[in-house]
């Protein structure tokens, strides 16, 4: 079957849009920010910013919503980082964190820009054909005012559609049958997951769980039998049939913003994540199956 131009396109933006929101997690504004709140420990920090849309939830919804965190992980800050600082005080902190991340990767006249108002723009349009049932990291952020600066609105809305994708994401995985690990191993087999350094340090699992996970997709005929994590043609093609409908159940936005508007999106998202990049917004070994 022949791909669906307009859900690639709709991935390559997505693509783009993504890392946007994501640079502030590797930035030191969010721990200098995090800390002066009153919340110093990096894992906590990741947990209480990404949940705090959602309210003083407990463990087990932070578990559940963010998938491939282990529970005692979670548990271990889980709901006590709300008595350090709460969930408005550490969206407040997130903010100005955001705000000093992108000043200092992009530049103030970047983000004063007649491109960053269009991009905000844009986005902001494909985030009108989000829905909210079976998103719940999604409908929480979508309750949150749009910030007043074009930059602070773009990330926003990049926020949105990461998490509109990611919500829908986590349904693909669970239909597949991949349990957080084995979601985790079989995404670095591919070559584009998080290097398993990076993952056994914020996702709280042991080399033992990354390695008997390894072992449960080589019986299931996913993994070749060898230590490179290669995916078997039977492995490509799942990992290949999650993100397919993963596009499929996040179309509406792109599909809402239009085939001239998506490209135009693509185009000023990739510009910015770009400059980002060459700035170092992240590791240089962020990406890979090296340990």
């Amino acid at each position: 079957m022949t791909p669906d131009p307009r859900l690639r396109d709709a991935r390559r933006c997505h693509n783009v849009l993504n890392p946007f929101h994501s640079t502030h997690y590797f930035s030191p504004d969010l721990g200098r920010e995090l800390a002066a709140v009153g919340v110093p420990d990096r894992s906590a920090a990741y947990l209480a910013v990404r949940s705090a849309p959602m309210g003083a939830v407990g463990a087990g919804t932070v578990t559940a919503t963010f998938y491939n965190f282990k529970h005692d992980l979670v548990a271990r800050h889980v709901p006590e980082v709300w008595k350090a600082a709460s969930p408005e005080t550490v969206l407040a902190a997130r903010a100005r964190a955001v705000d000093a991340t992108l000043r200092r990767l992009l530049g103030d006249e970047v983000l004063a820009s007649k491109e960053m108002a269009e991009a905000a723009d844009l986005a902001l349009r494909a985030t009108e054909a989000c829905t909210r049932h079976a998103r719940p990291l999604y409908a929480a952020h979508a309750d949150l005012p749009v910030p007043e600066a074009p930059h602070m609105a773009y990330w926003h809305a990049a926020t949105l559609l990461r998490e509109h994708r990611g919500d829908g994401h986590l349904a693909a995985l669970l239909a597949a049958g991949l349990d957080p690990v084995e979601a985790l191993v079989s995404h670095v087999a591919t070559g584009k997951g998080m290097a398993p350094k990076f993952l056994l340090a914020t996702r709280g699992w042991s080399q033992g769980d990354y390695d008997a996970a390894a072992a449960r997709l080589r019986a299931r005929g996913l993994l070749a039998a060898d230590e490179e994590l290669t995916l078997t043609e039977e492995g490509v093609r799942l990992r290949a049939e999650i993100e397919t409908r993963t596009d499929v159940l996040d179309h509406a936005p792109y599909e809402h913003l239009g085939e001239d508007g998506v490209a135009r999106l693509t185009e000023l998202a990739a510009g910015f994540i770009g400059a980002a990049l060459e700035n170092g917004a992240f590791p240089a070994d962020l990406i890979g199956k090296a340990a």
